[in-house]
């Protein structure tokens, strides 16, 4: 049995659009950004995908550290928006929507949603430590972005 949960956040960095979508779509430059990520392996796309990689974390539960492989698929990349879709196993996916709009005062809105299934067991676990790295994650995509 599996159970699905949704978050959302929202940063305002002073970028450009394209700077933005740019990297968002580029896995390989999140090792950079993701505080779990420690290695990205560029592969053929697959099911459709724009472009497909192979991520390996490192997560702690505990005092027990160990690391996970995964597989991110970039499924739609525009000039205001970005999907991408994570599965892991035993049955884990995180679907993630991203849009972009600039604003006038010369930052761009980035809004996320994020939507996280797991099973049942892992759910909790999974959910919060997804949370825990996309919060990281905004604060340190605002920081590279501004730079």
């Amino acid at each position: 049995m599996a159970k699905t949960g949704t978050f959302t956040y929202s940063l305002r960095p002073k970028c450009a659009v394209a700077d933005a979508v740019a990297l968002l779509s580029n896995f390989s430059r999140h090792t950079e950004l993701h505080p779990f990520i420690i290695k990205v392996t560029e592969v053929p796309p697959v099911d459709g995908a724009v472009r497909s990689f192979v991520i390996n974390d490192r997560f702690k539960l505990g005092p027990v550290g160990f690391t996970t492989t995964y597989t991110a698929d970039v499924m739609t990349v525009t000039d205001d928006e970005v999907v991408t879709v994570a599965r892991q196993r035993p049955g884990t996916t995180l679907h993630n929507h991203t849009r972009l709009r600039p604003e006038p005062d010369g930052t761009v809105l980035i809004e996320v949603t994020i939507t996280l299934t797991a099973p049942t067991l892992l759910f909790g676990y999974a959910f919060k430590q997804a949370q825990t790295a996309h919060h990281a994650l905004a604060e340190r995509l605002k920081n590279v972005l501004e730079s």
